[in-house]
């Protein structure tokens, strides 16, 4: 099987590149284009917030405004995340649903494989975490959500490889019933970087060659590397103003 792989490491702004992914996601389930791995970053900088999301109970809006960091909402679910650029590395699998990727704890599981098998190429004793997490000693390293449309799916994540934790506390307010959830009382205590744990900085280069290799060892599939079509340029083109307006955004 064979999965066409588009690198977008340039960056763009996270209101563009929430119109790609679900442009990817309408144009999949029309069977428009083919299965995709998308790498690509936020540029600048964001913290995207999950479709369901209350936006002023889990971001300081003032200080990101103070910041210069978008604030983008998604499509998907899930929480707040912050994508530093220069920071963190974002995925896109987009894929026709066949087999136990109609069972959507179980797609989690299969896809973040990917990230898996990327941190242990590290040396990092990296886990599935259910939901939706990959975590290393306990912390989380990589978030993921996902929307299904039709016969098409789209997992979307994160792998933080230098991400700076201290800007991601201040940015980021979860509820604290949350955190107690998770038995800590600050949100520092429940995240890391690859750099954190190898205790050296981990650049960007090193971390799309990892997950290039993880998501192949995961998937067992080839990759050939690929481009926009102009079908899904058109389209994001079109869906890009929703994710720029204050409606959408400010919505809940």
């Amino acid at each position: 099987m064979r999965i066409r792989l588009i690198l977008d490491l340039e960056g763009a702004d996270g209101y563009r590149q929430m119109a790609i992914d679900e442009a990817m996601l309408i144009l999949r389930s029309q069977d428009r284009i083919p299965d995709t791995l998308r790498l690509w970053v936020f540029r600048p900088s964001a913290v995207s917030i999950g479709y369901f999301q209350s936006l002023y109970r889990v971001v300081n809006v003032e200080l990101a405004k103070t910041l210069g960091v978008d604030i983008v909402r998604r499509f998907t679910g899930g929480g707040a995340v912050y994508h530093e650029y220069g920071g963190e590395l974002t995925y896109t699998v987009t894929l026709q649903i066949r087999g136990e990727l109609a069972d959507i704890q179980k797609s989690y599981e299969i896809l973040c494989r990917g990230i898996v098998e990327a941190v242990r190429m590290f040396g990092l004793n990296a886990e599935f975490k259910p939901i939706n997490d990959v975590i290393i000693h306990g912390k989380k390293v990589s978030g993921s959500a996902q929307a299904r449309r039709g016969s098409a799916l789209l997992q979307h994540g994160t792998l933080m490889y230098a991400t700076n934790l201290d800007t991601l506390a201040k940015l980021l307010t979860p509820p604290r019933e949350k955190l107690q959830a998770h038995g800590i009382t600050d949100i520092r205590q429940r995240v890391t970087t690859l750099s954190l744990e190898l205790q050296r900085r981990v650049d960007l280069d090193e971390v799309v060659k990892a997950v290039i290799s993880g998501f192949k060892k995961a998937l067992g599939v080839e990759l050939y590397e690929g481009s926009y079509t102009e079908a899904e340029l058109r389209l994001a083109e079109e869906l890009e103003p929703k994710y720029r307006s204050r409606e959408w955004i400010y919505r809940r």
